[in-house]
C-alpha cells in the first residue's frame, strides 16, 4: 500500500505554463488538516499523494498555498471531460437557483433527457433501458442481481454461477468484491459466493496464454458447465494495468455467452465516456454486451452511475422494486447531461484517441530506457500504465513505483497512488480535454522524474 511521507521536504521550485511548485511539499502549512483527518476517520481514506485540493480546472489542480500541477488523475477516472467545467458548474448552479435537491424517484424533467441520451449511446438504442443509480459498485451489483434473476425466471436454479476474472475489480461492496478477482480484497468474506468463479485474465504479459481454451480448462477444473453460467462480467479494462481484452478473445467470449445464453455484462466504470478513445471501451472488440455497467466520467464530477440494458432483462422487476434512494438526484443529472454534452461537441473522445497514440509512444520510449525494471506499457487513448518490476523479472517492485510516482508529485506532475499488484504499476490518465502542449509537459516531467529516480539523465 502507497505511503508517502507528511514530513516536509524542499523541492526545486517550478514556474512553467502548466507546473508551479513554490513550498515545501507537503506544504507545512497543511499538516493541520491531515492532523484532523487522522483524528477524524479511518486511515483507509488515506494513500494519495499529500496535496489539499483547493480548486481545480480543466487538467489543473491547485492548493491553497500557489503550487499548481498537472494533472494525470482525472480526480480517478471521474473528470473526463476536465475539472470544474464551465458548463458543468452552470448547470448545477441553474439547478440550484431552480430549487431542486432530491427527488427520490419522483419525476424530474431532467432524468428523462438523461436517460434518452445515455440510451442513444447503447449498441441498439431501441431494445436497451436506463436504469440510474449513485455510484459504480451499484452499477456492478445490480447487473449481477440481473444476471442471476434472468437465469433463475427463463432456466432454473441450477444456472447459477457467475463468471469473472482474476485480478478484477468491480467495487468494494460484497457483491461487487465476490465478482471481482483479487483475492487479498476478500480476506473479510466468510462462507459467501460459492457460486461465483473466476478465470484467468488474459492479459499478455503476466498471463502469456491467451487463447480462449484457458477458459474452457479453467472451467472445467472446477467443475462447472458453460449451461450453468447465469452471468459474465469483465472490466472492459482491467484497471491494473490497464489490460484489455485481445480482440479475438473478446469475439470467442461473446459467441460462448450467446451460446449458452449467458448474460454478457460489461463493467464501464472506469472505462466509459471516452477514456479509451471510444465511447465505451467494449466498442474496441466489436462486442454487444447485455448489460453496461457506467460510473466515474459520467458526470464528471458528482456521484452518478447507470446500467444500460437489454430491454427484456431490465424489466424484470416491476414498479418500485429496483430503485436506489438518490437515483437520478437531480444535481448529479444536471452535471452528467453537461459533460456530455462537453465529451460530444469537443469532440473529447477522438482528443483522447489522437494524444492516446502519441502517449503510449513516449511512455513505451521512456519504458524500453529501463527495460529490466520497467516491465510493460499498456493503454489505449488516455489510460496508460507502466509495470514497474523487480529487475530481470515480472516480479512487481511497488516500493520503485512509490519512489517515481512521489518524484512526479514533487515536480508538479499529479498521478493518484500507484495501483495493481503490491501498487506497482504507475497509471496514467489526464483529463479529455487535455492539449498536445499540456501532455508534452507532463510526458517529459514523467520523463525526468523516472530518470532521477533511476539515476540517468533525460536524453536530450
Amino acid at each position: 500500500m502507497a505511503k508517502y511521507s507528511l514530513e516536509p521536504v524542499e523541492v526545486k521550485k517550478i514556474n512553467t505554463k502548466y507546473r508551479t511548485i513554490q513550498t515545501k511539499l507537503p506544504v507545512p502549512e497543511s499538516l493541520a488538516i491531515f492532523k484532523a483527518l487522522e483524528e477524524s476517520e479511518p486511515v483507509s481514506m488515506m494513500g494519495q499523494p499529500p496535496i489539499i485540493w483547493d480548486k481545480a480546472e480543466d487538467f489543473s489542480v491547485y492548493d491553497k498555498w500557489g503550487n499548481k500541477w498537472l494533472d494525470w488523475s482525472s480526480c480517478v477516472l471521474v473528470a473526463n471531460a476536465g475539472h470544474g467545467i464551465k458548463e458543468v458548474k452552470e448547470a448545477l448552479i441553474a439547478e440550484i437557483e431552480q430549487g431542486l435537491m432530491g427527488t427520490y424517484v419522483f419525476i424530474h424533467e431532467k432524468r428523462a433527457e438523461l436517460t434518452k441520451a445515455l440510451q442513444a449511446l447503447a449498441p441498439d438504442p431501441n431494445n436497451y433501458t436506463v436504469f440510474l443509480l449513485s455510484t459504480g459498485s451499484e452499477a456492478t451489483e445490480n447487473c449481477i442481481k440481473l444476471a442471476r434473476t434472468y437465469a433463475l425466471e427463463k432456466h432454473g436454479s441450477e444456472k447459477k454461477y457467475f463468471l469473472t476474472f482474476t485480478g478484477a475489480f468491480h467495487g468494494r461492496t460484497l457483491g461487487a468484491q465476490l465478482a471481482g478477482g483479487i483475492p487479498a480484497l476478500k480476506t473479510w468474506i466468510q462462507g459467501e459466493g460459492d457460486n461465483f468463479i473466476q478465470v484467468p485474465f488474459p492479459d499478455g504479459y503476466r498471463q502469456t496464454d491467451i487463447s480462449f481454451d484457458v477458459l474452457l480448462d479453467s472451467l472445467k477444473e472446477q467443475n462447472i458447465k458453460p449451461e450453468d453460467i447465469a452471468g459474465m462480467m469483465t472490466e472492459s479494462y482491467q484497471g491494473a494495468g490497464p489490460n484489455f481484452l485481445p480482440y479475438e478473445y473478446a469475439q470467442k467470449l461473446e459467441k460462448f455467452c450467446k451460446k449458452y445464453d449467458i448474460v454478457s455484462i460489461y463493467d464501464e466504470v472506469q472505462a466509459g465516456f471516452g477514456r479509451s478513445g471510444k465511447m465505451f471501451t467494449y466498442e474496441h472488440y466489436d462486442v454487444t454486451p447485455d448489460l453496461i455497467a457506467c460510473g466515474k466520467g459520467i458526470s464528471s464530477s458528482l456521484p452518478l452511475s447507470a446500467v444500460i440494458g437489454r430491454k427484456d432483462i431490465m424489466a424484470l422487476y416491476g414498479p418500485g422494486s429496483m430503485t436506489s434512494t438518490h437515483s437520478a438526484s437531480p444535481l448529479p443529472v444536471a452535471a452528467s447531461l453537461a459533460s456530455l454534452k462537453v465529451i460530444q461537441e469537443n469532440n473529447l473522445v477522438d482528443n483522447a484517441a489522437g494524444l492516446g497514440e502519441i502517449l503510449f509512444s513516449e511512455l513505451e520510449r521512456i519504458q524500453m530506457k529501463y527495460p529490466d525494471v520497467l516491465g510493460v506499457t499498456m493503454g489505449k487513448g488516455l489510460v496508460m500504465g507502466i509495470q514497474c518490476v523487480i529487475s530481470g523479472t515480472k516480479e512487481p517492485d511497488g516500493e520503485l513505483a512509490q519512489k517515481i510516482n512521489e518524484k512526479a508529485f514533487h515536480k508538479g506532475l499529479l498521478m493518484f497512488a500507484p495501483v495493481g499488484l503490491v501498487g506497482s504499476c504507475l497509471k496514467i490518465a489526464p483529463p479529455l480535454c487535455t492539449t498536445i502542449e499540456a501532455l508534452l509537459e507532463g510526458i517529459q516531467t514523467f520523463e525526468e522524474a523516472v530518470d532521477e529516480v533511476l539515476g540517468r539523465k533525460t536524453l536530450e
